[in-house]
């Protein structure tokens, strides 16, 4: 083979002529990042990468059924493919029956650029970014406090070819800003983050300063014990909660009885209203800034997803409407074993609940409760009520009459997400907000900050 072989439109092209197998889904990821870290009020590193990934999905129809082979290599070049496609292939007729086989999603739908090269991140993505960050050291060491942190910039350019004429293409922009104010001794710490498409909304000095008031409420301690209290939870906070929540409502697994959105005889909770506010919970690919693939991309079945999807149009999806449980995730695997409508998960997240209000207007709205920061370290304890435990991180303040007063000690929560919806008293504001824990994973996302009346501290952390 002609080693000309090489843009990724081509790659999937000739891996598709390779193919003997019955059916042949190839994806071909082109990633490219750029980065910035520093610590102690000064840039440490730099850097720039590229990488290129080739999923390869081989059918192979049999007397008892439809089996998959799926194999994904890195650094592929033209050389590699046809061992590739041939491992997929012998993968396929070795295994069994797939058990979420459906008929390849048929088309002639072609993406516009399907043949344009990747687009590509670098360094330049931080042209206005990198000076104003060096602005916010400079105020930072003048006010007595470190700046720790990164940004991370990345393009993946997807190309999608189906043996059953598919040829997609969705080019997907991802950054995040982490940024960490410490004090000279260490032993306060604040935190804010950022999910960006490209840096130009990040404004490094005016999160520098949010993070200054912070370590100023921090200079006053004031030590809690465990318990029940009036709670705040930011954006990220929220943000981090529904996504486990979204990642834990396959329709199938409802089904079966064995998540919160079960019922009793082999029904599932749809319908049935999970929150007092008029909260709905929604994803959408064409969410303006939150922009995701409006296909489905999966390079590996699981739970429900399925790669016999590859292809399959996404559009708006509402789960959950006006505090009712409106859809759970499927695939049209798992939509046919429960009867319900096809609804694949998609790539970002937003909660509407009304409010008008920022967190600072709800602050001064309240008696007496407590601000977090951010969640992490967050675990599943009981998938039947989807109980999680966490602890809270970088700053857990004091509000009274209004006002923050103090820091207090970092705690262990023990709390659903589904039970804070039915709970909470109040959603402000949506903005656009970057998940603390699950940052590396999932970054589009918008959500209000919600009041929870009785959020549940079980226990004390000594964690900052």
């Amino acid at each position: 083979m002609s080693r000309s072989v090489t843009k990724p439109h081509e790659i999937v092209e000739r891996a598709l002529e390779l193919s003997t197998a019955d059916g042949c889904v190839v994806i071909a990821d082109e990633e490219s990042s750029a980065n910035l870290r520093w610590a102690g009020n000064a840039l440490t590193t730099n850097g720039v990468t590229r990488g290129r990934t080739l999923t390869v999905i081989a059918t192979v129809d049999g007397k008892e059924g439809t089996a998959t082979g799926v194999v994904s290599r890195s650094a592929v070049t033209a050389d590699d493919l046809e061992p590739l496609v041939r491992a997929a292939e012998e993968a396929a007729r070795g295994a069994g029956p797939a058990e979420d086989a459906q008929p390849l999603v048929t088309g002639t739908a072609a993406s516009p650029h399907f043949t344009d090269a990747p687009v590509e991140t670098s360094s330049a993505v931080f042209a206005d970014f990198a000076p104003a960050l060096g602005e916010a050291f400079a105020r930072a060491r003048a006010g007595g406090r470190e700046l720790y942190g990164f940004a991370n910039h990345e393009f993946v350019s997807s190309y999608l070819g189906t043996s059953t004429g598919l040829r997609l293409r969705h080019d997907q922009p991802n950054g995040t800003l982490e940024l960490n104010a410490k004090s000279p001794d260490r032993t306060k710490s604040a935190w804010a983050g950022q999910a960006t498409r490209d840096f130009k909304d990040v404004d490094p000095q005016a999160l520098d300063a949010e993070l200054a008031q912070r370590l100023g409420w921090a200079r006053r301690r004031v030590d809690l014990p465990a318990g029940r209290y009036e709670t705040l939870l930011p954006p990220t906070a929220v943000a981090d909660l529904l996504i486990y929540q979204i990642w834990s409502s396959s329709a199938r697994d409802a089904a079966e009885g064995r998540t919160v959105f079960s019922k009793p005889g082999g029904t599932t909770r749809l319908g049935e209203r999970l929150a007092e506010l008029p909260l709905t919970l929604r994803s959408d690919p064409h969410e303006p800034g939150l922009e995701s693939a409006p296909f489905v991309l999966a390079h590996a079945s699981g739970g429900d997803a399925s790669v016999f999807d590859n292809g399959l149009s996404l559009g708006a999806t509402e789960w959950i409407r006006d505090g009712a449980l409106a859809h759970l995730t499927t695939s049209r695997h798992s939509a046919a074993l429960t009867g319900l409508p096809v609804t694949p998960a998609i790539d970002n997240l937003v909660l509407d609940g009304g409010g008008d209000r920022s967190l600072d207007e709800m602050v001064a709205a309240t008696e007496r409760g407590l601000l977090l920061t951010c969640l992490w370290y967050i675990r599943e304890v009981d998938p039947a009520t989807l109980l999680l435990t966490g602890l809270t991180r970088d700053g857990v303040y004091l509000v009274e009459h209004g006002e923050v007063v103090g820091e207090v000690n970092n705690f262990r929560f023990n709390e659903s997400p589904v039970g804070l919806l039915g709970r909470a008293s109040e959603a402000g504001r949506t903005e656009k907000t970057l998940p603390r824990e699950w940052g590396d994973w999932f970054t589009r996302a918008a959500m209000p900050a919600l009041r929870v009346p009785d959020f549940n501290m079980s226990s004390v952390s000594q964690g900052v």
